[in-house]
């Protein structure tokens, strides 16, 4: 049985936020909000998080409208708090933004 993961202090998530610009505290989760040029490149790019979401096991909380995409991040298992999991999704999800607007 896996150990669940442990949320973050308040005090360590803001130091590590400022690893990822763009990203910020909400409601027990960290969010941010991408615009992308159109309809097609915002889709390429939650495709791309719903496969490291998937190999992850770790699925965001999006919504997307035409061009916009938002995402809120927090770990279910550790009582819907940001944790080293949402942290490193996060990473990725920056990774894949930078990666559809290079297209």
């Amino acid at each position: 049985m896996r150990t669940p993961p442990q949320p973050l202090s308040a005090a360590d998530l803001q130091h590590r936020l400022a690893t990822l610009p763009g990203w910020r505290v909400g409601d027990g989760t960290i969010e941010r909000t991408w615009d992308f040029a159109d309809f097609r490149m915002a889709f390429a790019f939650m495709t791309r998080v719903a496969a490291d979401a998937e190999a992850l096991d770790h699925h965001p909380d999006w919504s997307n409208v035409y061009r916009r995409v938002t995402i809120r991040l927090s770990t279910h298992e550790a009582g819907n708090r940001v944790t080293e999991r949402d942290l490193e999704l996060a990473a990725r999800i920056d990774g894949h933004a930078a990666a559809v607007a290079a297209e």
